[in-house]
């Protein structure tokens, strides 16, 4: 049963090729809504289909020749009536095809035609609602996009009348269409938005909290750093202030100091991870050091790592350490110089119950085919829907951290829970106590024992925080 807590994925067109990732392993009991990526701009200006075999042309098992709908939009169909409770949406643009969103947003005809062709669209292809992606408003973005000083001003107009149109359309159709959007987590992407006013004619914002890092740098760095790490070697000067803001709370934070309520907040989990080679100094382990401009070869481009490749690949003979103040885990052997940063059970517990103490509006993953068997969704699933997560979190006996002027708050390497005898004389639990694993506390008249040891933050109580604490 799906709580109120929007768990959103990003299911990629793609992912029927190489990936063999179909919509009908989609496991819908864990999610509440799919963006589906992507639909193209045309050169009309309409939206267009982004690739029309996987999208509507595909035949699968079940589908016959003569039928209107097939692809990847007919499985979605199916997909719903599985699930009900299940709401898809198109999105719109992306990386590679943002490029002439400037120009549909630029004057009332432009933006007018594009809307029509939208409504027209999602009520053909059965979506719920229409996510908008634009990577990005005045700067960012592709060297080729089109870019205006005016595209701040006119994705707000854009946004207020795609919103009354689909209104329009609801009353129509009897039913409420999304309106979200996927938006940038730098300062710089920040910046180039009129957040507050945006806000009025959207559902949420699905906020981009990964990428910080990448293989555009010639420096290692973490791909999605929950906060920032006071050891990391790099700038900290306007516009971007990577050092301090090239994280996901300051981001959030910065979306929150915006005017954008936490209940229109959407916050980004990465399901892969990324990496560099060339790097040769073991100085914190590899983290912040200068690494080669030639990318490693990747799971299916180069210095890209679903997560599924790298438990299986990586994680067995590589070193995950893990930074105690970012809060997320990397590899790294010096040997072959690799190091690659990503999210593993630990980091998703971790931001999961941020999520949950912000009071966020629910998380979002980009994307399906990168964790086939849903290890690290069904962890977030579990926290922001009050379950307990009843198996430990994975372990790596060659775990290390880098050093960390945070190390007292840091969580140590997880290992399963003890099993003492049951005893309902257990102290009560205290903040900022050091517990290790097997240790017992009263919360609220039950008894719980720790399963990950750790220094309790006020926060971190036995009740909110599952992967911590198991219930007896």
């Amino acid at each position: 049963m799906v709580g109120v807590a929007l768990i959103v994925a990003y299911y990629a067109a793609w992912s029927i090729y190489a990936r063999t990732y179909f919509v009908s392993d989609i496991q819908g009991n864990k999610l509440t809504h799919i963006n589906y990526a992507f639909a193209n701009i045309g050169f009309d200006g309409r939206i267009a289909l982004g690739d029309p075999w996987a999208d509507v042309e595909k035949t699968f098992a079940g589908d016959t020749w003569n039928q209107p709908l097939r692809g990847n939009f007919n499985q979605l169909l199916k997909l719903k009536q599985k699930y009900p409770h299940l709401r898809t949406s198109i999105s719109i643009g992306g990386w590679t095809w943002s490029g002439k969103f400037s120009d549909i947003a630029v004057n009332t005809e432009s933006r007018s035609k594009f809307i029509q062709s939208c409504i027209e669209f999602i009520r053909k292809y059965g979506f719920d609602g229409i996510d908008v992606d634009w990577e990005y408003p005045v700067s960012g973005g592709l060297p080729a996009n089109i870019r205006r000083p005016e595209d701040k001003q006119n994705y707000l107009f854009l946004l207020k009348e795609l919103r009354n149109q689909l209104d329009v359309a609801g009353k129509v159709d009897r039913k409420n269409y999304l309106l979200t959007i996927a938006a940038g987590a730098s300062p710089e992407r920040i910046i180039d938005m009129d957040l507050r006013n945006m806000s009025t004619y959207l559902d949420w914002i699905n906020v981009m909290t990964y990428d910080f890092h990448g293989g555009w740098e010639t420096k290692t760095g973490h791909n999605a750093p929950l906060f920032k790490n006071n050891a990391e070697t790099t700038t900290d000067v306007p516009p971007s202030f990577m050092k301090s803001k090239y994280n996901s709370h300051e981001a959030i934070q910065s979306y929150i100091t915006a005017g954008i309520p936490r209940s229109q907040l959407v916050m980004g989990l990465s399901l892969y991870g990324r990496g560099w080679q060339g790097v040769n100094s073991t100085y914190l382990n590899g983290f912040s050091q200068p690494a080669s401009a030639e990318l490693p070869i990747g799971t299916w481009e180069n210095g890209v790592f679903d997560y599924d490749h790298l438990k299986r690949s990586y994680l067995p003979t590589y070193t995950r350490h893990w930074d105690s103040e970012s809060k997320v885990p990397f590899l790294y052997n010096p040997t072959t110089g690799i190091w690659i940063s990503y999210d593993d059970s630990q980091s998703i517990t971790i931001k999961s119950d941020y999520i949950k103490r912000e009071k966020l509006a629910g998380a979002m993953f980009w994307e399906l085919s990168t964790n086939h068997n849903y290890e690290l969704i069904d962890i977030t699933f579990r926290i922001l829907n009050n379950n307990n997560i009843t198996q430990s979190l994975e372990s790596n006996p060659t775990t290390t951290s880098i050093p960390s002027i945070a190390a007292t708050n840091s969580i140590s390497t997880v290992r399963l829970a003890s099993t003492k005898p049951f005893s309902n004389k257990s102290p009560v639990w205290k903040k900022y106590k050091n517990y290790k694993i097997g240790d017992r506390v009263s919360y609220a008249n039950k008894i719980y024992q720790c399963i990950l040891a750790h220094k309790s933050l006020p926060y971190w109580t036995p009740f909110a925080i599952p992967a911590l604490w198991q219930l007896l």
